[in-house]
């Protein structure tokens, strides 16, 4: 059994509309009608892929998690079970809010709400992006990444890897221990950091052009406080991305260019050049935490690390295609 990318993800938040304006006018999601206290929002032909609800508790509501069979789902809630975790497997109308098949969940050591889920709802009309983008890059890659704060990494490190097969991808020790794990060719779907803290970090989409993330910086630039790290590059996934502030206080990063790895063969390894290459100026941190991450960045420059250039195959955008036509 292999899980394959993350699906979905779920928040709530008392602010539906500020998250309307968010994922629709900045990020360029699809939004479709769920209701008053519900937002959910498209990226693709998927049905749904972001689902904001009014729910008391701000902050992460689940993560889910594809398989590829009805067999993978029920060998998966079998080897949880055997683990001491207790599995909830959900009733067809739950299945229906997430436009999914079948679904179980869990909670994992730190008390996050994980879902599992086969055969996706696929929708019958064509993706339209809330702002003009040449689309999201998913597909086999799934939805984009998570990254979530920990207390304690170790019994999550064991959870995550040694029962759920998440794959370590790279680790860092410093400044704070940090996990980055994958399921398919994204470089990482999932990492955790031990922060001290019990929170979504941000969770990560990807656009098919550098010029969709240009445009998103000026748009986000145009609003006070919006931007949380400027404009950078990471050293890991290669992704060249910015970060901005959510209405429930984590982030969002906006990114292109990620790298694609062979699952096959790769071997996990510690980093130390540091997150960022360039750029990524935290400006919400302390002017102290700021200049240890800044030195990093100076001192790879100063050894000239240097990543190479993105090969990505084009976009499956039907939205776009139609555009490239009436032009």
């Amino acid at each position: 059994m292999e899980l394959k990318s993350l699906g979905y993800i779920g928040i709530r938040s008392s602010r539906l509309d500020d998250w309307s304006s968010l994922a629709s006018g900045l990020l360029g999601m699809q939004q479709i009608d769920r209701g008053a206290k519900v937002r959910a929002f498209r990226m693709d032909d998927r049905k749904q892929r972001l689902v904001v609800s009014g729910e008391e508790g701000d902050g992460l509501a689940f993560l889910g998690w594809e398989v590829a069979s009805k067999a993978d789902l029920l060998a998966l809630a079998a080897r949880l079970e055997a683990s001491g975790t207790r599995v909830t497997a959900h009733p067809a109308s739950v299945a229906d809010e997430r436009h999914v098949t079948d679904l179980i969940s869990f909670k994992d050591p730190g008390g996050n709400t994980v879902e599992v889920f086969w055969k996706p709802h696929i929708a019958i009309e064509p993706f339209i992006p809330g702002r003009p983008i040449s689309g999201f890059r998913t597909g086999p890659l799934g939805m984009g990444h998570a990254v979530i704060n920990v207390a304690d990494i170790a019994p999550m490190l064991t959870f995550y890897r040694d029962i759920l097969g998440f794959h370590v991808s790279d680790f860092g020790h410093a400044p704070y221990k940090l996990y980055f794990f994958h399921l398919n060719g994204r470089h990482h779907s999932f990492a955790m950091v031990e922060s001290g803290k019990q929170s979504l970090h941000h969770f990560m989409v990807e656009l098919g052009s550098l010029d969709d993330i240009g445009q998103g910086y000026d748009l986000a630039q145009q609003e006070d406080g919006r931007v949380a790290y400027t404009l950078g590059r990471h050293t890991n996934d290669h992704m060249t991305s910015f970060y901005s502030h959510t209405p429930n206080g984590f982030f969002i990063e906006y990114g292109w260019g990620g790298r694609t790895i062979d699952p096959d063969t790769w071997e996990p390894h510690e980093t130390f050049d540091g997150p960022s290459l360039w750029g990524h100026e935290r400006l919400y941190m302390p002017e102290e935490q700021r200049a240890r991450l800044r030195d990093m960045r100076l001192d790879a420059a100063a050894r000239g690390v240097r990543v190479p250039n993105p090969v990505l195959p084009a976009i499956d955008c039907p939205w776009l295609d139609s555009v490239i036509r009436r032009e």
